[in-house]
């Protein structure tokens, strides 16, 4: 396929696994990742690092996403399909009938509501890739908005409904064949700084992992305990709407050197158990244009990290913690 674009963003990572990588650096996790992390495997133990997909309860977090909707199927007697009719058609005379118990559910599932990941489909920015002076929004490596993710149209369907929307590329199916095992580096922000909502800059950040003898290296997926996900178990998913908004520390991503320690530690994923890994603040404006989730615009658009939001790290940290450990 040609190069589809001429003028990547500074300091990216476009072309640099290929013309049409769709994996940015989840590339770095090797087979020799893969082993590192397999190293790491000495006690056996296993913990979820995922909330109850209903939680956090009700809009409070965010008015665009909904707890999941669960609704069970008719059974077998009540449903009058093809299979039910097929197989009472077959039945003998005098059959006594079958004993079976049936459970079968459909969900409608909102996949931005609990425990994520943000894959490089979900953020773009309107950038120059054709070098041509006029701006196009495009997602990493200059995949296009409209032509290789479609949103919502009255015909993409073809029902008249515009309900569908399509991700050609770009989307998490291929970090799931690619696979994403390999090492684990978790940083204790909760225990150095309780759940008191602060932004974590570079500085703050190279502290605790001082403290704690954390060391990060290229291919490694890099994950902060902050506590907003054991919150969010304790109000039941009933949150208060105002501590929702206000508890727990956030990566400051108004601090270019974070943003550049980020960029430079060649992390292969980016997660955290709060809402969107850096903090819902007003952003910097210094008379240029800017983007309102500058970590998101580093990481999806610019290298191809892809972003864990809402991961349930409390078990697992306290379990690290307890064994001198941080991977």
């Amino acid at each position: 396929m040609a190069k589809r674009w001429t003028n990547r963003p500074e300091g990216s990572t476009w072309g640099d696994f290929g013309d049409d990588d769709e994996l940015g650096r989840i590339n770095l996790i090797t087979r020799e990742k893969v082993l590192e992390g397999v190293a790491e495997v000495q006690a056996g133990i296993s913990f979820c690092l995922s909330l109850p997909l209903d939680y956090p309860g009700g809009t409070a977090l965010n008015q665009r996403r909904y707890p999941p909707r669960l609704a069970p199927t008719e059974d077998m007697r009540g449903n009058p399909e093809v299979f039910f009719n097929v197989l009472m058609r077959d039945m003998d005379e005098g059959d006594p009938g079958f004993l079976d118990v049936w459970s079968d559910d459909a969900v409608t599932l909102w996949l931005q509501y609990s425990t994520q990941w943000d894959s490089l489909a979900h953020v773009g920015a309107e950038f120059d890739a054709d070098g041509d002076g006029v701006e196009e929004a495009v997602y990493y490596n200059g995949y296009r908005a409209g032509v290789d993710l479609v949103g919502p149209s009255a015909d993409a369907r073809g029902d008249g409904h515009g309900h569908a929307s399509f991700a050609h590329h770009l989307g998490l199916e291929h970090m799931a064949f690619h696979g994403v095992q390999g090492r684990g580096v978790l940083v204790d922000l909760a225990h150095h700084l309780g759940h008191d909502w602060r932004g974590v800059d570079l500085a703050t950040l190279q502290e605790i992992m001082a403290a704690d003898g954390v060391v990060v290296e290229p291919g490694d997926m890099l994950l902060f305990h902050t506590g907003f996900a054991t919150k969010v178990l304790e109000w039941g998913r009933d949150p208060d709407p105002r501590a929702i908004h206000r508890s727990c520390s956030y990566l400051d991503a108004q601090d270019d050197a974070l943003l550049q320690w980020i960029a430079d530690s060649q992390i292969s994923a980016l997660v955290a158990d709060n809402y969107a890994v850096e903090g819902m603040v007003r952003p910097r404006k210094d008379g240029e244009r800017y983007t309102l989730l500058p970590i998101h615009h580093l990481c999806l658009f610019k290298l191809g990290v892809p972003l864990g939001e809402l991961w349930y790290l409390h078990e697992l940290a306290e379990w690290l913690r307890a064994h001198d450990r941080s991977r």
